[in-house]
């Protein structure tokens, strides 16, 4: 147990896989520090998982999804495992918040009113989808009449062993991301949570024991991204893999899965546009743009992180974002005042800071923050910088902290190719009052959602995904059915002489 402010007490997990029902020890008995991003102090140890490790998680999910017993369970009861996880977390809600904040370091407020309700709403959501499966019948058209009477189907299969393999922003939600649709259309799983943030799936593995998921449906592998990771992506028995974090991550995860054609979905990096239109509600789009790139410390894919103003209302819009980010107090996320926690660890706390240097190397001018906050821990102030370029090397690479960069746009048709002037697409926002401008601007921005006076939502119902260097395939919504399974297609001939 560890205190932290406040005198709230946090179980930390213990240090081991989960396979095939049961908690091990790894193969070689190698651990990763576990550091509490707001301290700088280290507060447990997790596993470094070896492929010896990841191959008897993938033989365990193998065997168990080739079980009659798997194979046999009804849609619906699926759907009831995930119904009573989601009643184990919103029993431990408070529990697992506490422990997410330590491992993250986020307020423990976000962790409890957005983290935990998000995991609870996707395993909800996600059951409620484990009886959809459907296919379709199809009527054919023979090339040729050789007396007899065609018919045909489609049914959707599952794809077979999964390997989840999720980031540090959002831990406990992103691997229920994965765990749930798997489970609901008959997958099996394999997670590998981020070294950097791994005690809420840790805490997770518990649960799904709790729950009475049958042995081998759901296996949690701990340890680094190019041993335990990279082996999962190998692994001949792995049919797809389901990955959120980085594109320089996700394009080496791309290219391993095409030595075994594994289907792959990549939810990877963002460099999101925020436009504001010189008709936009201020009162709005000033807050608007603040909240688009400083929660979660701007460790958010979606992050707004390129504020493009009209240049009409760009002193009005930039002073204030500015005074916003300079209200904004920094600080343990057990603190009930504060609103931004640390960065997740020391290499994201180098990485924002060698970004920012560089852009004011530049010539973009920090009209607040611009560096590390005088204290312990991995703590980056909320930063705004002025007189972007598109050509900057921080217009162009994702920064994943809390810094936007902000640039008056002159000319109204230039906001088009600025918007789409990055590598990337994941998110835009559009803030206007004319719905004919965002109708209009919203079709020529190529990402995979644009959002219109407001920034940054997010629901299980709407298809979530990016373009270009943002990823491949779509999350959530209807969209999730084609992500897990694949279609069989069925054709038989019938003799017509049967009934005479």
């Amino acid at each position: 147990m560890i205190e932290r402010t406040g005198g709230a007490a946090v179980r930390i997990p213990a240090a081991k896989i989960l396979i095939d029902g049961d908690w091990h020890d790894s193969a070689d008995g190698r651990m990763i520090a576990v550091y509490d991003p707001a301290t700088e102090e280290k507060i447990a140890e997790v596993v470094a998982a070896s492929a010896t490790d990841v191959d008897r998680a993938v033989q365990a999910a193998h065997r168990a999804f080739e079980s009659s017993a798997w194979q046999n369970m009804r849609p619906l009861d699926r759907g009831r495992l995930l119904e009573k996880l989601a009643l184990l977390i919103e029993r431990d809600a408070e529990d697992l918040a506490r422990l997410e904040t330590l491992d993250n370091g986020k307020p423990f407020a976000v962790s409890r009113n957005v983290d935990m309700k998000f995991a609870i709403d996707a395993l909800r959501y996600y059951g409620g989808w484990s009886s959809k499966m459907a296919g379709e019948y199809i009527q054919l058209s023979p090339l040729a009449d050789d007396g007899g009477t065609y018919r045909a189907y489609t049914e959707r299969k599952p794809v077979g062993v999964v390997g989840g393999i999720t980031p540090w922003n959002f831990p406990l939600g992103q691997a229920i991301q994965k765990m749930a649709p798997a489970i609901a259309f008959g997958c099996t799983v394999v997670l590998k949570p981020s070294e950097e943030a791994s005690l809420t799936t840790l805490r997770l593995g518990e649960l799904v024991l709790e729950a009475g998921f049958p042995e081998g449906t759901v296996n949690i592998v701990t340890g680094y991204g190019h041993e335990a990771g990279q082996a999962l992506v190998d692994h001949p028995l792995v049919r797809k893999i389901a990955f959120t974090g980085s594109t320089a991550t996700g394009q080496k995860i791309l290219a391993s899965s095409a030595q075994t054609m594994k289907r792959v979905t990549l939810e990877l990096g963002g460099k999101s546009p925020t436009i504001v239109l010189a008709d936009a509600d201020l009162n709005l789009a000033i807050p608007g743009a603040a909240n688009a790139i400083f929660p979660n410390s701007g460790q958010v894919c979606t992050a707004g992180s390129r504020l493009l103003i009209d240049a009409s209302i760009y002193d009005e819009v930039i002073q204030g974002v500015t005074e916003i980010a300079r209200d904004l107090k920094l600080g343990s996320g057990f603190d009930p005042s504060v609103q931004l926690g640390p960065l997740v660890s020391s290499r994201q706390l180098e990485r924002v800071s060698a970004l920012v240097a560089h852009g004011i190397d530049e010539g973009a001018e920090p009209l607040c923050g611009g560096g590390r906050a005088e204290s312990t821990g991995y703590f980056y102030q909320p930063t705004v910088l002025s007189g972007g370029r598109a050509e900057m090397r921080i217009a162009q690479e994702e920064v994943f902290g809390p810094v936007v960069l902000a640039m008056a746009v002159q000319d109204p048709q230039d906001i088009r190719a600025l918007a789409n002037d990055t590598a990337f697409g994941l998110g835009a926002s559009i803030w206007t009052q004319d719905i004919n401008k965002a109708h209009l601007l919203a079709a020529q921005l190529d990402c995979g959602t644009v959002w219109v006076n407001t920034h940054n939502v997010l629901d299980l119902a709407m298809p979530f995904g990016g373009t270009k260097l943002s990823g491949l395939g779509r999350e959530f919504g209807t969209e999730v059915i084609h992500a897990y399974t694949e279609p069989r297609a069925v054709c038989m001939r019938l003799e017509t002489t049967a009934f005479g």
